[in-house]
């Protein structure tokens, strides 16, 4: 049967000017990474993705490394977005990025111009697009000048592969740097993908400011902090959980049990919230007016409406940030 997308999908969606672009993005993204490769059938990820859409979600991002195995989560999006969107591509944002290992031998990774243009002309082919709306480079590279690799991201919105440009896991001094390089260049640096959380709070050492300052939008991955901030671990670690398993994001002992206590302190102040662990994580990030979109994992439908629940309430009273503030000491 063919996809008809929901009459009503932009009714309750939230969207927020990316920086000082001309561009909203829907205040939840969904981010195609784990569940999205040749991991899981391809039905639930079809299903994901068509709940998404049919509730206002817009943007989605993926990366050349997402998979498993690599370059497989845009594989997979490529042929359901061929099969079920393809008349509604211009109602989307699709993002990917470049920075990990993708090949063998000195040119497979990092940030030179001749790796960052040959893996989005791999993306392009493995998504079956001429062109995605953002581009990032994944990660700083310590040993090509920052000015080749902005040159790089010029080069390639020049060449109409890619909209706008932005970074991922970039610190706050060289996203400064690069902001100056790309303005002067007059490319579009529109974005900035850092992992942030309650649990996670580097980006308020200075990089938020730098954002601010320069009008550029801020979209935090894994914003629920591998699935601590959600009522997952409330009553220890389950066997079916990233913890319980065996990855190398989250190990079981990192779950302590200082964690656990400030995890069911957060929670409790959720419930009071009428929100979820996970739903009141989202809405803290979206309360600061710097963040544009907070990009959620998912591999149920249900993780999908959930989250989108959380723009009901992004409003915090004085004395509930200041019991986060202290839970998070």
């Amino acid at each position: 049967m063919t996809y008809q997308p929901s009459p009503e999908r932009y009714k309750n969606m939230q969207y927020r000017r990316c920086g000082n672009s001309g561009i909203k993005l829907s205040a939840i993204s969904l981010g195609l990474w784990h569940n999205f490769g040749h991991v899981d059938q391809s039905e639930n990820y079809r299903k994901i993705l068509h709940t998404a859409f049919d509730n206002g979600i817009t943007h989605f991002d993926l990366a050349n490394n997402y998979g498993p195995p690599p370059g497989s989560a845009e594989e997979n999006f490529g042929w359901i977005l061929k099969d079920d969107f393809a008349g509604y591509r211009d109602e989307m944002i699709i993002s990917t990025k470049a920075g990990y290992l993708m090949w063998d031998g000195p040119y497979g990774e990092w940030g030179s111009k001749k790796y960052l243009v040959a893996s989005l002309d791999q993306s392009l082919k493995r998504m079956g697009l001429d062109y995605v709306d953002i581009f990032y480079h994944h990660r700083p590279d310590p040993d090509t000048p920052l000015e080749e690799t902005m040159a790089a991201l010029d080069l390639i919105v020049r060449q109409g592969k890619a909209l706008y440009v932005g970074v991922s896991n970039y610190p706050a001094e060289l996203t400064a740097r690069a902001a100056v390089i790309l303005k002067q260049m007059g490319t579009p640096f529109i974005i900035h993908q850092p992992k942030y959380s309650m649990f996670e709070r580097w980006v308020e050492g200075g990089l938020l400011d730098v954002l601010g300052k320069e009008g550029i939008g801020c979209i935090p991955f894994s914003p629920l902090a591998q699935g601590l901030l959600t009522d997952k671990y409330l009553h220890g670690i389950p066997e079916d959980s990233r913890a319980g398993g065996a990855s190398v994001f989250l190990k079981a002992e990192q779950i302590t049990a200082d964690k656990l206590s400030r995890i069911k302190q957060l929670n409790e102040l959720a419930l009071q919230r009428g929100q979820t662990l996970a739903q009141m994580a989202l809405a803290w990030l979206l309360k600061d007016d710097r963040v544009t979109s907070v990009l959620i994992g998912a591999s149920k439908t249900s993780q999908v409406i959930d989250s989108i629940k959380a723009l009901d309430n992004i409003q915090f009273s004085a004395d509930e940030l200041a019991k986060i503030e202290t839970i998070l000491k």
